[in-house]
């Protein structure tokens, strides 16, 4: 009976099988689980995939001339809750090798690589709009999809029960998400360990930063015309004026407005709306956004990063170095009503406004 439920456990985990274990059914199934604490179901969890499904899992995501360990990927593909988990089952067992310490390097990594790029391609982004864009583009969700477009979801080992800390003796359970998530920073830190730098760099834009975000989702303003009047007077231009472009049907119950915003001669945004104030509204709107989302183009993208050697090494060796020409400075972002839940700006950063 239990050496069904061993078999039951090993075929419903679609990446192990049976031919790769060293010893099947382990010596502890043949003997009572009351005695030796055996539970077929957490064994299964625990046992590695078979070298053939790491191999083909590295050569699938392109790395399979960086990654020619198994183990290595093996790691990749641990959390660190599987530990607790390996704990439970023998207490005298030597601990397992988890992506811990190259999920804490990958995602420091994978964070730099999506700041600068975020930074240079949209110069004149608000604080925290670009805070936002660099999570939607290497944030734990997006991590744990792509994770699972990689194929690492059979790879994963993991519990759900998560070890106590030290100051309290309840955690929240794992995700699976979460869980996922380590494996692409995990596989970051290791091509930079492997490789070099700009590598790693390369496997992150390949990977998660060719991905389109919807950057205007992330802009709200709370009072859009005195964000663009403070933004016009810090540009040092004429001061923005509504002017109505067209209408229809004023006098029935679904008129349309058009409203453009112009400093001079020149139109800054033009919007519409069943009221003037609501196209004058998104007039201001669009004028802001064109200018949040001004984007610097690609043949002139210059990221900070590009300065590191380009050879096999870490970033600590005398290698020469890459070409970097910093951009100039811009202004700085426009903070009046264009984040935070309130709408309300605090009195001590009200002088920083302009």
């Amino acid at each position: 009976m239990v050496y069904g439920r061993v078999a039951s456990a090993v075929k419903n985990l679609t990446a192990v099988s049976a031919a790769h274990l060293p010893k099947f059914p382990p010596p502890q199934a043949t003997k009572s689980p009351k005695l030796t604490g055996f539970d077929p179901e957490t064994w299964g969890a625990l046992q590695p995939p078979p070298p053939t499904a790491l191999s083909a899992f590295a050569h699938r995501i392109g790395l399979g001339a960086v990654l020619t360990d198994p183990d290595l990927i093996l790691q990749a593909c641990t959390h660190p809750s599987a530990q607790d988990l390996a704990s439970r089952q023998d207490s005298h067992a030597p601990p397992l090798a988890t992506n811990a310490h190259l999920g804490a390097l990958g995602n420091a990594l994978m964070g730099l690589f999506a700041t600068e790029y975020v930074r240079a391609s949209f110069p004149y982004l608000p604080t925290r709009v670009l805070k936002a864009a660099v999570t939607a583009h290497v944030g734990p969700l997006t991590c744990s999809h792509v994770a699972q477009e990689m194929g690492a979801a059979p790879l994963l080992r993991w519990s759900r029960q998560q070890p106590p800390h030290q100051s309290t003796t309840w955690q929240p359970p794992l995700q699976r998400s979460d869980a996922l998530a380590s494996i692409p920073r995990a596989l970051t830190a290791l091509v930079y360990q492997h490789r070099s730098l700009p590598s790693a760099r390369q496997f992150v834009h390949s990977y998660f930063l060719s991905r389109e975000v919807d950057l205007r989702a992330m802009i709200k303003f709370f009072d859009p015309k005195k964000a663009l009047k403070e933004m016009v007077a810090k540009f040092q231009r004429d001061p923005p004026r509504s002017r109505l472009l067209k209408e229809t049907g004023r006098f029935s119950n679904s008129p349309v407005f058009v409203v453009g915003i112009y400093s001079g001669n020149d139109k800054l945004g033009e919007g519409f709306g069943a009221s003037l104030k609501m196209a004058e509204y998104r007039a201001a709107e669009d004028a802001l956004l064109s200018v949040y989302l001004t984007r610097t183009p690609p043949e002139l993208l210059q990221l900070p990063t590009s300065t590191f050697p380009l050879g096999i090494g870490d970033v600590f060796r005398k290698a020469p170095e890459g070409t970097y020409v910093p951009p100039a400075l811009e202004q700085a972002e426009i903070m009046y009503a264009s984040g935070g839940r309130s709408g309300v700006v605090p009195a001590t950063q009200r002088p920083n406004i302009a």
